[in-house]
């Protein structure tokens, strides 16, 4: 492998599939949940695809962004101190070269879409790219996070729907909550050099007792995905496979959760993708 691609790789992390995954899921539950099974699959399918391209390019645009943003601080912290920004392997305006055409990319997957999807997307491109900024002001950066990462939702939604409606909205507000959570569980990875160096998260604000804050994130969002199946009038199907949802949540993740581990944080917030995958397919079996 060339040492241009190993930066190129590095700075996209590409080799690391857990965040554009947890990029792509809300898309895929928004267009789930309001997509008529009665019509074509084969647009349903196409839209996974494009969404799952377009999750993978503004991730690796993220990811790039965050980089040059954050190059100063990540020399003094462990796990970041050998990113190629921070470690001096690429230049800055390589890396906007590199993050331009991501979006680029990403801007001729988006046109496939309907002109309220197109419209939301683009609205919500200020938000993609100043979240690394929170986390010097607020002790909430997670939360800005848990906004920007799961906006496919809404996406996903109006793509097949044109419209927004109640059901996506609720379903949004406890994917936030969803995010606010594993990134707090996350972010106990790097909670001394942070406290070190001056920046803000929930990891640190709630230190001392996370195990709260964590089950009140996670209980929001499993009401969420009771309120979005009521609403949308789903199989008892859906109901009885959220057991197994719950158990994921409040049983995998945080009765196991060793918070003095940095391996523990990492595998628990890696298996938010397996969730993902769970809470995708019970919406699809709930719509049948």
């Amino acid at each position: 492998m060339s040492e241009k691609l190993q930066i190129f790789l590095d700075l996209t992390r590409l080799k690391r599939p857990i965040g554009y995954m947890l990029l792509f899921w809300p898309c895929a539950w928004g267009l789930t949940a309001g997509f008529n099974f009665l019509d074509s699959k084969n647009i349903f399918f196409f839209y996974i695809i494009l969404f799952l391209l377009g999750s993978i390019l503004m991730r690796s645009a993220g990811c790039i962004v965050n980089d040059i943003i954050d190059r100063n601080y990540d020399k003094k912290v462990q796990r970041t101190k050998n990113r190629p920004l921070a470690s001096g392997k690429v230049s800055v305006k390589t890396a906007l070269m590199y993050a331009t055409a991501l979006c680029l990319l990403a801007f001729l997957v988006l046109i496939n879409f309907n002109l309220l999807t197109i419209f939301l997307a683009l609205i919500s491109m200020p938000l993609a790219f100043t979240y690394p900024l929170m986390k010097r002001y607020t002790y909430w950066p997670q939360l800005f996070l848990g906004i920007t990462f799961n906006y496919g939702l809404i996406l996903g939604w109006v793509s097949v729907n044109n419209t927004i409606d109640l059901a996506p909205i609720i379903l949004y507000i406890g994917a936030i909550f969803w995010t606010l959570g594993y990134d707090t569980i996350y972010g106990f990875q790097d909670i001394n050099d942070d406290e070190i160096i001056g920046l803000k998260s929930t990891s640190i604000k709630f230190k001392k007792n996370p195990i709260i804050f964590l089950n009140l994130c996670y209980l929001i969002f499993f009401l969420s995905l009771i309120f979005t199946g009521f609403i949308m009038e789903f199989n008892k199907i859906y109901f009885i496979l959220l057991i197994i949802i719950f158990a994921h949540l409040f049983y995998i993740q945080l009765k196991k959760i060793n918070f003095k581990s940095s391996e523990s944080c990492l595998n628990i917030f890696k298996s938010n993708n397996l969730l993902g995958f769970l809470v995708f397919f019970n919406l699809f079996l709930g719509k049948l």
